[in-house]
């Protein structure tokens, strides 16, 4: 996925080099190169952050589990 990225933000480089002026590729490089970069990484990354969030959901209710089960064990 990010080496899609680095190649399209290479392109958008190149291309913003080539413009006129300092201004347009500025504006070049940022509305065709780092806005859409941007949003694509954001929108095909919500499948990790999603899982991620989950995971850390299930590792912070084991824990209070397992402190209970320790509980009962040490007062038998």
């Amino acid at each position: 996925m990010y080496i899609i990225a680095i190649g399209w933000l290479w392109v958008v480089l190149m291309m913003a080099v080539t413009e006129s002026n300092l201004v347009a590729g500025i504006l070049t490089f940022t509305f065709y190169g780092l806005f859409p970069c941007a949003l694509l990484l954001w929108l095909l990354g919500t499948p990790a952050r999603r899982q991620r969030r989950a995971a850390a959901e299930t590792a912070a209710a084991e824990p209070q589990a397992g402190d209970e089960s320790a509980r009962r064990d040490g007062e038998a």
